[in-house]
């Protein structure tokens, strides 16, 4: 299934009255042409209806682009343009909005007198204007440019925008209640509905029934091939693919039975401590498998953790995990891989874990098996199904999107990169650098009471990230960050 929307972008250009309406005109044009010369014409729609001067050109405007099937709007200011009707613009909108503005072009020929357009004085009106209407918009760092400049800026708000439209349509699917040990991602789900997120919340009773039903479906050999040909000499424990296979299709079964009005799915799924015994292994394999079909499922019913892997995947464009904050680098590995090779501290360093649900194409080597840990307490068969290997090495970001224990939401993002270290350990697993780890770690994920899943997505997103998580409602001070050395946290002690 297509599990991530595709963005259109309505480019309007707007011009205030007493301005040459040509200014904007030709800027527009300039705009667009920049646009689709660097990135194609996919992702954007020049709105050629008209300039915005009224709120007449603005309904006329909007039913243009709402036509056109644009689901994210460019505010474009040519020059200063009128601050109620490019606002109500963006106020009657329904999907994401960036506001950009035209930099002047040269001094030559009068340029600078009948081809002045004052969009930098006219950004501030607009700004204040969003403000007084209550109206989220995406402006960005320096939202003034020529044509290429403001064209690479709406490039950069395209996966902001996905993001933003996917969790208007996001239905996020649970199966059982938290396991009683790990309250810690047991957070309120009032803000789900807050951002406009659809919940179903399932007994594991009725999985097993669903699954159950489909003891005999005629897909399975298929999809148990295919488990085969991907895991190749990997595949340590064949006997049990029949089940993984049947176990998937449930699942993608369940989805399409249950997703409703809703376009894209998620899935908070439990994984112990009944499930192995009742089931007969365990889910990680089938649970990676669906994250690379792009739609993400976290371990332990982590319905945050599902919704943080969501909008990685929506904003990388990629397959995401889930992982513990799991446990520090042994002494030896750092002394002997690590130090005088790599510019991180032992404490800029630790390993991001979990049992087996990362995704064979984000693991540099793998091995389907069972999972020591589970195995320590119950009988080896019933804990087939994991999938373990190293991480690949590269960059990446950590992040979480999360409820508060009173309702509130708060995030964290940071950026750093998996080393090309071996781990000499078991599970999906890798050895993780972050700049300033240690002091993150400490006044940012425990100050802030996060739980021990983080997110990941392969490649740096931070900026991105941080624009969605502020788009969607959260403040600015509750989105936290790795401070760079010398730059204290408000909890951190100054004279420590």
């Amino acid at each position: 299934m297509e599990n991530m929307p595709k963005i259109k972008i309505g480019i309007v250009a707007v011009s205030r009255d007493c301005f040459p309406e040509s200014l904007s005109v030709n800027r527009r044009k300039n705009l667009v042409k920049a646009y689709t010369d660097k990135y194609g014409a996919e992702d954007i729609y020049e709105c050629p209806v008209c300039i915005v001067e009224s709120e007449i050109h603005m309904v006329q405007a909007l039913e243009d682009i709402k036509k056109a099937g644009c689901n994210a709007l460019c505010v474009y200011l040519g020059n200063f343009g009128p601050e109620i009707s490019e606002t109500l613009l963006a106020k009657h909108f329904d999907g994401p909005k960036i506001f950009v503005a035209a930099a002047e072009e040269s001094s030559k020929d009068g340029g600078l007198i009948q081809g002045r357009g004052d969009a930098y004085c006219g950004m501030l009106n607009a700004s204040y204007n969003l403000k007084l209407r209550n109206i989220r918009a995406y402006i960005p760092e320096y939202p003034v440019g020529s044509a290429e400049e403001c064209a690479d800026m709406i490039h950069g708000f395209v996966p902001i925008a996905r993001a933003v439209v996917a969790l208007n349509d996001l239905k996020i699917i649970s199966f059982g209640p938290r396991p009683l040990n790990f309250l810690a991602c047991n957070a309120p789900i009032k803000q789900l509905y807050n951002l406009g997120v659809e919940i179903e919340e399932n007994s594991e009773l009725d999985l097993f029934e669903a699954f159950n039903n489909h003891a005999d479906d005629p897909r399975i050999p298929e999809v148990a091939k295919d488990m085969a040909d991907e895991l190749g000499n990997g595949n340590k424990k064949p006997e049990i693919l029949n089940k993984l296979a049947q176990y998937e299709i449930t699942l993608l079964d369940w989805i399409k039975d249950h997703k409703g009005y809703r376009k894209y799915v998620a899935i908070a799924g439990k994984c112990w401590p009944a499930f192995q015994t009742q089931f007969g292994f365990v889910p990680c394999y089938v649970n990676s498998r669906l994250t690379k079909m792009g739609i993400p499922v976290s371990c332990e019913v982590d319905i945050y953790g599902a919704l943080s892997e969501f909008i990685g995947t929506v904003v990388s464009n990629d397959t995401v995990t889930l992982l513990d904050i799991n446990n520090t680098v042994t002494p030896d590995i750092y002394e002997e891989d690590i130090k005088g090779k790599y510019d991180y501290t032992l404490k800029d360093t630790f390993m991001g874990f979990h049992c087996g649900n990362t995704a064979s194409t984000k693991l540099a080597f793998c091995e389907m098996k069972n999972q020591m840990i589970m195995a320590r307490s119950l009988p080896e068969e019933v804990t087939n199904g994991t999938l373990e290997g190293d991480i690949v090495p590269g960059d990446i970001t950590f992040f979480r999107l999360q409820s508060t224990a009173d309702a509130g939401l708060r995030a964290y993002i940071a950026q750093g990169e998996v080393l090309p270290v071996a781990t000499r350990s078991f599970g999906s697993i890798g050895i993780f650098a972050i700049p300033e780890m240690g002091r993150f770690y400490r006044h940012v994920l425990i100050e802030g009471n996060y739980p021990h899943h983080g997110a990941v997505a392969f490649g740096h997103f931070g900026k991105e990230l941080y624009e969605v998580f502020k788009y969607i409602g959260v403040d600015v001070n509750e989105i936290g960050y790795n401070q760079p050395k010398g730059v204290l946290y408000k909890t951190e002690n100054p004279f420590a």
